[in-house]
């Protein structure tokens, strides 16, 4: 369950990972230095972490912010549970802004930040392919948003700084990174941060993303890499995602949870690392012909590190757009789909 706020301090940490404009090694990160309140049986304490895929508010799922606060629906239980919850926010969250040149845009009232915190939701990655579909005006609006709502962020930034920074999170007496990244081309060259502009955290920041993570692997007990990847509509990794899994895992990644590719991808992993490499639709404005398929990684931390990793298995409702958790033969064919999987995304079932 969540702990009480004296337990669960959390902090974005700047990784003062550039200088000018130039690609300088970045500097370790150093935490804001919170004071740790945890009891004494803090060390043998067992922490979940919930994660979810793509979530916006469009059509089906712009209905749902009628009541923000059942937006989720039963799905939220799982992240209310948890001690620190995740998802990926696809949509800005803006009335405003000028639409960008790209076929799906998107974008959500502010109620979407109450539907989101509402759920049991800690965090959200902005690390995608639709953060700025307004444009920088929208993008300021979601961050705006999110700072009202008392909801961080991860993966975006008012500088390439802010945008490459880890967010950390103390529970208990561990601290938890996280480190999000988009890797989708389209209009990546306007979209990504930079020293003096706006913008997503990006594969092309190249050196600096896995120096990010090397960054907060230094300074954090576990590291969670959320990345935006992967070609859409296919269920097995793509080269990208195999280079990058591995550079991410090497840099210090204790878990690598990925989306965008609409379908879930394989699981398990990848050395040590557990990978999830993609996490299908989640709160889905429209019927995906090709899968409803959906779910939540839970991540249990014992002992400052991962001891177990499971997926939770869901299914979109083609009415509500609501991820609804499934039992019986819909869990067990999920599941069994989901290891069928796994060869196509060179991964083990257990960490080598």
């Amino acid at each position: 369950m969540k702990h009480a706020p004296h337990a669960l301090l959390t902090a974005t940490l700047a990784l003062a990972l550039l200088t000018g404009c130039g690609g300088d090694a970045p500097a370790a990160p150093a935490p804001n230095d919170p004071t740790d309140a945890a009891s004494p049986s803090a060390a043998d304490a067992r922490i979940t972490v919930a994660i979810g895929g793509d979530v916006h508010f469009a059509e089906r799922t712009l209905d749902l912010l009628d009541d923000p606060d059942s937006a989720f629906g039963p799905i939220a239980e799982l992240y209310t549970a948890a001690d620190h919850a995740v998802v990926n926010l696809e949509t800005p969250v803006t009335d405003r802004g000028t639409a960008e040149p790209k076929q799906w845009l998107f974008k959500a009232p502010p109620e979407a930040m109450t539907a989101l915190t509402s759920a049991g939701i800690d965090l959200v990655s902005l690390a995608n392919n639709h953060a700025l579909d307004y444009g920088q005006v929208g993008l300021s609006d979601t961050f705006d948003h999110a700072e009202a709502a008392g909801l961080p962020v991860v993966g975006a930034g008012r500088n390439r700084e802010q945008a490459l920074a880890a967010h950390m999170v103390t529970i208990e007496d561990t601290t938890i990174a996280y480190v999000a990244v988009s890797a989708v081309w389209e209009l990546w060259d306007t979209w990504m941060a930079q020293p003096d502009r706006p913008g997503i955290a990006h594969i092309a920041h190249d050196d600096l993303v896995v120096a990010a993570v090397e960054a907060a692997a230094d300074a954090a007990d576990v590291v969670i890499v959320l990345p935006h990847w992967g070609t859409e509509s296919q269920a097995c990794p793509d080269d990208e995602q195999f280079e990058w899994a591995n550079r991410l895992a090497d840099a210090g990644a204790d878990a690598i949870v990925g989306t965008h590719a609409h379908l879930l991808q394989g699981n398990g992993y990848l050395g040590d690392t557990y990978v999830a490499y993609g996490m299908g639709n989640h709160l889905w404005w429209w019927n995906d012909a090709a899968s409803n398929d959906t779910g939540v990684v839970e991540l249990t931390i014992e002992d400052k590190k991962i001891a177990d990793a499971r997926f939770v298995p869901a299914s979109i409702d083609r009415t509500t757009g609501q991820p609804i958790p499934v039992t019986g033969p819909d869990a067990d064919r999920i599941l069994d789909d989901l290891d069928k999987l796994r060869d196509c995304a060179k991964l083990s079932p257990e960490p080598r």
